[in-house]
């Protein structure tokens, strides 16, 4: 995560490329998209490394976890559920994007992003209109404060050169 964005997208976690529509895939991988499946979930990324899996199944430690309506699922905390994620290899490796992204049907939720593991000062909450966010608290504290720890260390050796009591 940036450190200078006190709040991003979601999409900073994911560990793999999200592809919107077949023609940013076609465009980032330099071939078509494999044929829509309508009667599995839509996937927009890809694990280039899962076929290489000597298992049949590839876990992911951590993906968001979405409701039969397609929103995210809230814990009792209020903040969007994490848990692993277990596919098949041969699915981990390849996209189901529909042909036309308006089209699409949405009767099965879209599979989940694996993510990276949130940094100590990191957290995942909903916004407006139930979109997702990853905060930097301190970030976000400093800009509350006025000052950062970075801003009051310089102070206190501005304050130290002065002969100033700080």
């Amino acid at each position: 995560m940036s450190e200078t964005a006190p709040i991003t997208g979601i999409d900073k976690l994911y560990l793999f490329p999200y592809f919107s529509t077949r023609e940013e895939y076609r465009a980032a991988m330099g071939k078509e998209a494999p044929p829509y499946k309508p009667y599995k979930p839509r996937k927009h990324w890809l694990d280039p490394k899962a076929a290489e899996n000597t298992r049949r199944y590839v876990t992911y430690e951590r993906a968001l976890v979405y409701a039969a309506d397609g929103r995210p699922m809230a814990g009792p905390d209020q903040r969007p559920v994490i848990d692993e994620l277990v596919l098949p290899k041969e699915e981990a490796g390849e996209v189901n994007l529909p042909p036309d992204a308006d089209a699409a049907a949405r009767a099965l939720p879209e599979v989940a992003v694996p993510m990276r593991a949130l940094e100590s000062f990191e957290r995942i909450e909903f916004a407006f209109g139930g979109a997702l966010v990853v905060k930097n608290v301190i970030l976000l504290e400093q800009m509350q404060s006025g000052f950062g720890e970075t801003d009051r260390a310089l102070l206190r050796a501005i304050a130290r050169k002065l002969d100033i009591a700080a």
